[in-house]
């Protein structure tokens, strides 16, 4: 056999063994080993953005049952939506890579003729599942598309829509929300499959009956809730006993006091493991009304829940906390012709809370708004089996008033003294977990005793481990509510200061503290992921576009040319070799 014919069967063997190992690999790539891969990924990210959090990778190890995810999104879309389709594809298959029980597909619901299309999207409206109008701007001017941001997930004959798209927000960038919603993907996938293997939506109950805030104040946060939990009201004084049934109470702004047989209920709730979220203004005073008097004296709201308060481990001081560290209010600086001028003024009741903590509920969030907050004491009660961390806190560049005070928006015409400002950081937001003594113990009286016997429900004096949180201002939950002509009500997203056109964390913040008293707390980690954004400078990369199109042709063919220079050298050098 002749050197020609050696090399080329060399060649044809190496060849083959090539192939041979790139096919082993692609098997092994794509094998499972009851239901888990056997390759293994490396997050290079500095966010860590393709790393599961750990209680999303527990969820889905655990699934026993077929997840199939059908996502709304295939089609073409423009460059800035498509990183939103790109990025539920990623998840998707990272969730797949943890378990073999989930499988997804991308369907466009506008692929067909006239008919078919109109019939999916009559469907769709009946799951208020609606689409969107998009336009987003290009280089070459902006395009304009009819496209739903929702994937639906189904396990075990139930289903559950999410929608991949974060709300529209006045003033904020159309790539900031796009970044939002891509940051909170994981989330939104680990909760949908968390409430369809519960086979049921959780109940939220706000109360009412002591001047909370309604339905309409608080709508936008009911209408994040209601993705995943059933929300409605109970009013305490129409009941026996609050049912367990009610995974959590929210006790939003009262501004009536709470009776005895209330309180009553309240404690038992508590005591046989309900969770409740306090929003409590201790003092009554709001922007409306200061307007128009040249001083106010503000009042304690008489709420009569002190005692249960310090039962519990905490205090709210009668007390106004103020911060350099705060949002703007406007306020006529003069006119022009017959109108008002405005300037805005730094507004230090006005806290704008940045949480130092690494606390699930409030670690990686942005500033929260608060309005006319209190100071929060819990360090009483050392004996309890109570533990207490604070989730919000004023920076230290802060100060407090008791009453009485007068107050006015005289002092903002000059600037603020950081002297004054000398008090520390001050608590804002405590939560509370562990085992909680009963207000009532030795102290039932036989009213209420009958009460319990009716239910047959018995009284205990202790409760079961458990955890409420309290906020020591009601109005971080409210949102801005307008009226048109016709007298029909709108509202803007909480968490919108319509004075400085800024938006802060507050729905992030009471999402994470829901989410964590229901004991769902593998997934607030996911719900504070992190995602840089990282804009193309469109300017830039107009202003040298033949730059960057010369350098992505050239230097791949230079590459190209040396690794073929550098080959020939060597091939020249080895037959040199075998000839002498």
């Amino acid at each position: 056999m002749s050197k020609s014919t050696n090399r080329r069967v060399q060649v044809f063997l190496q060849l083959g063994l090539f192939t041979g190992v790139l096919l082993f690999v692609n098997i092994l790539s794509n094998a499972r080993f009851s239901g888990k891969p056997l390759y293994a990924q490396f997050d290079l990210t500095e966010e860590k953005r393709f790393t599961l959090t750990p209680g999303s990778r527990e969820l889905l190890r655990n699934l026993d049952d077929v997840v199939f995810v059908n996502v709304l999104l295939e089609g073409s879309f423009p460059a800035g939506f498509k990183r939103l389709q790109d990025a539920t594809r990623e998840v998707l298959d990272d969730f797949r890579s943890e378990s073999g029980y989930l499988e997804y597909e991308f369907e466009d619901p506008s692929d067909g003729t006239m008919e078919e299309v109109n019939a999916r999207r009559e469907e769709l409206k009946k799951d208020n599942i609606l689409p969107i109008n998009l336009r987003v701007k290009e280089n070459d001017g902006s395009s304009e598309q009819l496209i739903y941001p929702y994937a639906i997930c189904y396990y075990k004959g139930r289903s559950i829509a999410v929608n991949l798209l974060e709300n529209e927000i006045p003033g904020v960038a159309p790539e900031i929300i796009l970044n939002n919603a891509v940051r909170l993907l994981e989330y939104k996938f680990s909760s949908a499959i968390q409430k369809l293997r519960d086979g049921h939506k959780p109940v939220i109950a706000f109360t009412t009956g002591h001047g909370e805030l309604t339905g309409l104040e608080t709508a936008d946060f009911e209408k994040t809730l209601r993705q995943y939990y059933d929300t409605g009201r109970i009013h305490l004084d129409s009941l026996v006993a609050i049912s367990q049934d009610a995974s959590l109470l929210v006790v939003a702004k009262p501004r009536l006091p709470f009776s005895e047989k209330d309180k009553f209920k309240l404690d038992q709730y508590v005591m046989h493991g309900g969770k409740i979220l306090w929003l409590i203004d201790k003092i009554r005073v709001d922007l409306d009304s200061l307007q128009g008097r040249k001083e106010y004296f503000p009042t304690e709201y008489e709420l009569n829940l002190e005692d249960l308060f310090f039962n519990y481990g905490v205090r709210i001081e009668p007390n106004l906390v103020l911060d350099m560290q705060c949002s703007s209010i406007p306020l006529v600086t003069g006119t022009l012709g017959n109108a008002p001028q405005f300037d805005l003024f730094s507004y230090p009741y006005h806290i704008t809370a940045t949480p130092r903590t690494d606390h699930p509920v409030s670690k990686s969030l942005n500033a929260v708004n608060l309005f006319y907050p209190s100071t929060i004491k819990w360090d009483i009660g050392a004996g309890m089996q109570i533990k207490r961390t604070p989730l919000l806190e004023s920076s230290p560049n802060s100060r407090f008033q008791y009453l009485p005070v007068g107050m006015n928006f005289e002092f903002l015409r000059y600037d603020l003294d950081p002297a004054k400002f000398d008090k520390g950081s001050q608590t804002l937001s405590v939560l509370m977990e562990g085992v909680f003594p009963s207000m009532y113990k030795n102290r039932v009286s036989a009213e209420m005793m009958s009460g319990l016997e009716q239910l047959g429900t018995p009284f205990k004096s202790e409760s079961a481990a458990t955890a409420m949180i309290v906020v020591s201002d009601g109005d971080v939950v409210k949102n801005k509510v307008n009226f048109n002509q016709e007298g029909r009500p709108s509202f803007l997203p909480l968490g919108f200061n319509e004075f400085n056109k800024g938006y802060y964390a507050n729905k992030d913040f009471l999402i994470n503290a829901v989410e964590y008293l229901m004991a769902e707390r593998g997934f607030i980690e996911a719900r504070g992921k992190e995602v840089k954004l990282r804009l193309l400078d469109s300017v830039k990369a107009r202003k040298n576009k033949e730059f960057y199109q010369a350098q992505n042709i050239l230097v791949p063919l230079m590459f190209f040319g040396i690794f073929a220079a550098f080959f020939l050298v060597l091939r020249k050098r080895k037959f040199a070799k075998q000839n002498i």
